[in-house]
């Protein structure tokens, strides 16, 4: 059997092979940043999914601050490995593995339609084909409530191929905006971290959006 990046067996493999190369073992330094800094930045409490999240830094990096997160991926090893550096607390941070385009699967784990305040990306919209976009909107734009919010740091380079696959940031901010959401921030970010063999980590851009009455 064939395995590609858009299924979990996929990452399964690149997570044991700890060949995912995009591991930085803490929260990007932009989130980072603007949760500590930015006045428009969501606080608690609040209900927030953190999809594709890999090891589970942001997932947990938000549990901290005092959010009640989801960290999801639909690769065992990754939740596997979330679990293991993070752990879990009571109504504060649990992990799911499941697809993030399976509505019947969220559902199930309780994460239904309106279901969440926010939704927390990273890594997860530049790591799937970009024909499969589409569907990753109409999925986060179903489980935020209206007028929560949608935070995220967009990869935007231009280099062909993928994973990780690049983004054009007027057609991302186009494209969220067809999907039900209003832009209140969009702007590059000036403290990413270094990217592999230490090369820069450039194009990275903030986004916060909101989610229009559905």
């Amino acid at each position: 059997m064939t395995h590609s990046p858009d299924t979990g067996s996929w990452w399964d493999q690149r997570y044991r092979e700890c060949s995912d190369r995009w591991e930085l073992g803490s929260p990007a330094p932009p989130l980072q940043l603007f949760f500590s800094e930015h006045a428009q930045a969501p606080k608690p409490p609040a209900q927030v999914l953190v999809p594709g999240c890999g090891r589970g830094h942001e997932a947990a990096f938000l549990a901290a601050l005092g959010f009640a997160v989801v960290g999801l991926d639909f690769s065992a090893e990754a939740i596997a490995e979330a679990l293991r550096l993070h752990g879990e607390q009571p109504a504060r941070l649990r992990w799911l593995q499941a697809d993030l385009l399976d509505g019947g699967a969220l559902e199930a784990a309780g994460l239904g339609p309106a279901s969440c305040d926010g939704v927390l990306e990273h890594t997860c919209y530049c790591a799937i084909d970009p024909h499969l976009r589409p569907a990753y909107r109409q999925s986060v734009a179903r489980l935020i409530k209206a007028q929560g919010w949608l935070l995220g740091l967009f990869w935007c380079h231009g280099r062909p191929g993928g994973p990780p696959y690049g983004s054009d940031a007027d057609q991302l901010v186009a494209d969220f905006t067809a999907a039900g959401f209003s832009k209140e921030l969009w702007f590059p970010a000036t403290n990413s971290a270094p990217g592999p063999d230490n090369q820069p980590r450039d194009h990275e851009w903030v986004g916060l959006w909101r989610r229009v009455a559905h």
